[in-house]
């Protein structure tokens, strides 16, 4: 429990569970296993991005410009396929991918190359996707798009009294995507390495690591996972359009702040930004059952926010222990 209390995700957790309980009397309509496979098929793309942004931050760096980034891949990957005829999964998932990648190189080049610290890079590339894409493609929405792209795809499901249960393609994506970053993270030595670089990058630097290799593989790891959710988007919405991510960046940002990332880098984990991303969804959801206005919304995760920044080097269990010493006293 000592332990739980004083790391990042067990605090986290234990909110959550809190605000299920709150929500779940508060609406009959929330603890439904329908609800709650509906609410994990509509965050499966913020939780790709997430996995992507704290890889970033893990660095030392901040992207902004990711949502944008996922835009543009949306609709250069429906030209390339076009070009080949249509194509099918495979080649979307490699188009999506590579141009994904190509978009975070250019902000690790921008950032490495000419020494500009990546709010600036990424603020800049944000306004200069949008306004290319917004130019070349004149705002136009694409419905005509490849049926394999747009087929609701069900990997398995089950029938509850509320409804049935699904884990549809892009639940899946987002799993394996969370997988592969903690494998990343977790269980390598470039892993290591990018923890070492975001705490200390002169430190790391003096150890031998490359700076410009964690910043390229941090950047085009958001790219690849931009590239990835671009391509989840259009399989949940069913068309493309240039400002439908518009403004994700910052509800990501801010569930992966709330899983325990540091802007300053060296901390985060794939388990924290998930549950970030998960109450952030859950807190919405709730809102949105009880009819809830959306600025609500937005005060309500500002606040958990705050708190999660100004709570986050505080020992819950000392405070928990100061009372009973005080009474020993007595």
């Amino acid at each position: 429990m000592r332990r739980l209390l004083n790391s990042t995700e067990g605090r986290l957790l234990l909110v959550l569970i809190v605000v299920c309980v709150i929500l779940s009397l508060a609406s009959d309509h929330f603890l439904t296993f329908a609800n709650f496979s509906n609410l994990f098929a509509a965050s499966a793309v913020n939780l790709i991005f997430a996995v992507g942004l704290v890889v970033v931050l893990i660095a030392g760096g901040i992207d902004i410009s990711f949502a944008v980034a996922a835009s543009v891949v949306q609709y250069v990957t429906f030209y390339a396929l076009d070009a080949i005829g249509g194509g099918n999964w495979a080649w979307g998932f490699l188009f999506a991918s590579f141009f994904g990648i190509a978009l975070g190189a250019i902000n690790a080049a921008l950032i490495h190359y000419f020494r500009i610290i990546s709010i600036v890079v990424t603020i800049a590339t944000f306004n200069a996707y949008f306004g290319l894409l917004m130019f070349f493609t004149g705002g136009k929405y694409i419905y005509d798009l490849p049926s394999w792209w747009t087929e609701r795809i069900v990997l398995a499901e089950a029938k509850a009294p509320s409804g049935w249960v699904e884990l549809t393609l892009p639940g899946a994506v987002m799993v394996v995507a969370a997988l592969a970053t903690r494998l990343l993270i977790n269980h390598t030595t470039t892993g290591r390495q990018l923890y070492a670089f975001g705490d200390n990058p002169e430190g790391a630097r003096r150890e031998g690591i490359s700076v410009a290799g964690m910043t390229f593989i941090a950047f085009c790891w958001m790219g690849l996972m931009a590239g990835i959710a671009g391509l989840m988007q259009v399989n949940f919405v069913k068309e493309v359009v240039p400002n439908a991510l518009l403004g994700r960046e910052l509800d990501v940002l801010a569930a992966v702040v709330l899983g325990g990332a540091r802007l300053g880098g060296g901390k985060g984990s794939v388990l924290g930004c998930v549950l970030g991303v998960l109450l952030v969804a859950i807190i919405q959801n709730g809102l949105n059952l009880l009819g809830v206005s959306p600025y609500a919304f937005k005060m309500v995760v500002g606040a958990f926010i705050l708190f999660a920044i100004s709570t986050s080097n505080v020992s819950f269990t000392r405070l928990f222990r100061a009372p009973q010493r005080g009474a020993a006293d007595g």
